[in-house]
Order: C-alpha cells, then sequence, then structure tokens
C-alpha cells in the first residue's frame, strides 16, 4: 500500500493531505507536524479572520504581488486559482465574502472555520496527524529522521526520541526557514529572511504621531528602486500598513543584507513635483490665510503641523508670506521626506519568509524536486512569497493542490 509522509501541518500541508486522501482514500498518508497542533498560523492569520485569497482584481502584474515566484505562480494560478480554491471549500460548507480591497474572507469572519474544514477533510480521509514531531532531516533516498516525545530507542534527551521512517512519497510542506532539512540531498536552497514586517525609525517627532493614517502615499529606500504605494500607518517605533508592508516584501533581501538600516524615502502626497506644485498653488489662492489652517486633504492638521516645521516654517506664517524658499522647502518635505530606519519590526502574528528552496530546483508542473525522485514541496517552503492581501494563502493552496494531483 502506498504511503506518503507530508512534513508540516500548516495551511499547505493540511490542505495537500485533504486533497491527497480525497484523491487516494486506500493511500497511507501521515503528516509530520513541529507543534502542538496543526494549522496555528492560520488559526490567527488575517487577525483570526483569515485573508483566504484575492480575486486578484486590479493587479496589474503578478511580480507586483509576488515579489519572488511570480513565473511559477502565474502557471499554478492557471491550475488552481483563486476561484477554485473558493468552490473547493464552499463544496464543503464554507461561505465567503469580498471586500473592497478585493481581499477575501468566510463569511463567519472566523479563521477557525478554515482550519476546522482541513481538519474534518483529513478526519474522513483517514490522514494520521502526528504533533510535536521534529523533522531533522531528509535524505535523498527519502528516508526521515524525526524527533517526538514518543518512545524509541535513541534518547535525543529533554524527552525527545529519534525516529526514522521511508515513506513511498515525501510532501515537504514545513514552511518558512525551514528547508535546511534539505542541506544533505545537495538541492540548492536560497538562505531564508524575513519579509513582510514594519519599520522602525529614529524621528521621535514622527512617532509621537502615532496611530494617524494617511491615504495614498509612496514609499521608497533611498539608493535602490524600490518603492511602494499605499496607506500608511504611524506608529509608535515607526511604519506601518500596507504601503510599509510591500516595502519590505519588495525589498526584504536587500534590507537583510543592510542590517535593516538606510533612508526611507516618503511622497506623502504620491505626486510629482508639477503635481504637488499645482496643489500647493491651490491651497495658497487666499494669500492671508495662514497655512496651519489649510493643508492637503489627505493629511491631518497634526501631521501637517509637523511637516510645515520640519520644512522650517511658522505654523502662523500666511501664504502671502512663504517666498519661494519657503515654497521650495516644502514642496521637497512633501513629496521627498526622508527617516533613518533603525531596524524592524514584526507584523502582528503573520509573518512571512523569503527564501527556500530554489524553484530552479523544481518542475513547476508537478512540484517535485527535479533531481529526487519522490519529493515534492508546496507552499511557503518554496522560495515564493507575496505581499499582503491573501496572496500567501493562495501560493499555499494552489502548490499543495498541484503536488496532491501530481502524486
Amino acid at each position: 500500500m502506498t504511503s506518503i509522509a507530508i512534513i508540516g501541518g500548516g495551511a499547505a500541508g493540511a490542505f495537500c493531505a485533504a486533497e491527497l486522501s480525497r484523491l487516494h482514500p486506500d493511500w497511507i498518508i501521515t503528516v509530520l507536524e513541529a507543534g502542538a497542533r496543526p494549522m496555528a498560523k492560520l488559526a490567527i492569520t488575517g487577525g483570526g479572520r483569515c485573508n483566504i485569497t484575492n480575486t486578484f482584481a486590479g493587479v496589474e502584474s503578478l511580480e507586483s504581488v509576488y515579489p519572488r515566484g511570480a513565473r511559477l505562480m502565474k502557471r499554478a494560478l492557471g491550475r488552481f486559482g483563486w476561484k477554485d480554491c473558493l468552490e473547493w471549500f464552499k463544496a464543503r460548507g464554507v461561505l465567503f465574502t469580498v471586500q473592497e480591497d478585493q481581499c477575501v474572507f468566510p463569511a463567519s469572519q472566523d479563521a477557525m472555520q478554515i482550519v476546522r474544514t482541513l481538519e474534518r477533510e483529513m478526519r474522513l480521509g483517514g490522514v494520521q496527524v502526528m504533533c510535536r514531531c521534529r523533522v531533522l532531516k531528509i535524505d535523498s533516498d527519502l528516508t526521515i529522521t524525526f524527533s517526538s516525545p514518543e518512545r524509541s530507542e535513541t534518547l535525543l534527551g529533554q524527552g525527545q526520541y529519534s525516529h526514522s521512517i521511508k515513506p513511498d512519497r515525501v510532501i515537504l510542506a514545513s514552511g518558512g526557514g525551514t528547508a535546511e532539512i534539505l542541506s544533505g540531498t545537495g538541492i540548492h536552497l536560497e538562505p531564508p529572511v524575513p519579509s513582510l514586517f514594519t519599520l522602525k525609525l529614529s524621528d521621535s517627532g514622527l512617532r509621537a504621531l502615532m496611530g494617524i493614517t494617511v491615504q495614498n502615499v509612496r514609499l521608497g529606500l533611498a539608493g535602490t528602486k524600490f518603492r511602494s504605494t499605499g496607506t500608511l500607518l504611524l506608529t509608535d517605533w515607526g511604519v506601518s500598513g500596507p504601503a510599509t508592508l510591500k516595502l519590505s516584501s519588495y525589498a526584504a533581501r536587500h534590507l537583510a543584507e543592510k542590517g535593516y538600516k538606510g533612508t526611507l524615502l516618503v511622497n506623502w502626497l504620491d505626486a510629482d513635483e508639477e503635481t504637488a506644485t499645482e496643489m500647493l498653488s491651490s491651497l495658497s489662492c487666499s494669500a492671508g490665510k495662514m497655512l496651519v489652517n489649510t493643508h492637503p486633504q489627505q493629511l491631518s492638521e497634526r501631521l501637517w503641523r509637523f511637516l510645515l516645521e520640519k520644512a522650517k516654517i511658522r505654523p502662523d506664517c500666511r501664504w502671502g508670506e512663504l517666498g519661494g524658499k519657503g515654497r521650495a522647502r516644502l514642496l521637497n518635505i512633501l513629496t521627498a521626506d526622508t527617516y533613518e530606519i533603525t531596524g524592524r519590526a514584526r507584523f502582528k502574528e503573520e509573518f512571512v519568509t523569503c527564501g527556500g528552496v530554489s524553484l530552479s530546483e523544481i518542475n513547476p508542473d508537478t512540484m517535485q524536486a527535479r533531481g529526487i525522485d519522490g519529493l515534492y514541496c508546496c507552499g511557503e517552503v518554496l522560495d515564493i512569497d507575496a505581499v499582503t492581501g491573501g496572496f500567501n494563502l493562495q501560493a499555499a493552496w494552489s502548490t499543495a493542490w498541484i503536488a496532491a494531483h501530481s502524486i
């Protein structure tokens, strides 16, 4: 009888196990999960609501949402896309709602509904889920060595015993930062580094404005081509929000190499110099008005006061008194403001890692490793990662579905 071992009980591993058991109910399918329970990360994603996928409406290019892995994802989405994902879960009783930003959530707004659905499907399919089983290595002959509390002859310490199994097929779905268990197989691994994080800034004045949200901001990293747009949230440590998270995703490797230090560029108006000049001209149509009382609509009064101060302009200065030099300083602050980056901060409980199994090692049509027959990879263990919005989970569903059907 065919035996399958799935390493990792997260979104990709659980979905792959559920689908594989549906296709082959007579196979022996075992999930080895390092944690105390499967899908712990899935249970808290989306603030506990589970942003399960995205409609991709308005996505101009896959590269804009998948900084790494866009080419493979184009093929994978053609096989099992967001509509297929929703149909799969709808057939099992889950209803969905689509937000204005095209993020898709279960109508229940409860991530545990997705977790329970996958747990039920695995249970109905006879999948054995073994928790607290940490895989130590996978050999090229598919032998898996792992530790668990179950007794065996070899004691590793701290109540953990060493075990080994040799299934017919292995699916690696162990998540980000875990691909090193393949280090003895010769498969090329991209070094793992964090993605999707917020930025710590040194400017105490800006940090004092925590809680302010600014729509339509353009961010960049000085000396690079990395740019992002979207909503910016000011925090007590620096900046967060979609614009920051996208920038951190695009520049994940660069920022890691620089020790999470650099200069953040902020265009508060997401406008070029000419457009920004026209905006200032419309604000200054009444020369007698004080600058502090007339500010761009997207900037709050508190933030506007801060920016005026940074541009060395008195709050009680009137537009007619501003002069050419003062106007130039204000224009520069609005379109090319700078802040020192001092580090990174984790984004709530949602964390993503770029790096993992190099996509050059994977057959995109099957998710099988090119050099090892019978070894398949899916989910975040691959060098695929995305910006926020349900794209990372869709990558998990798509690659897991392909692996299950290829086997």
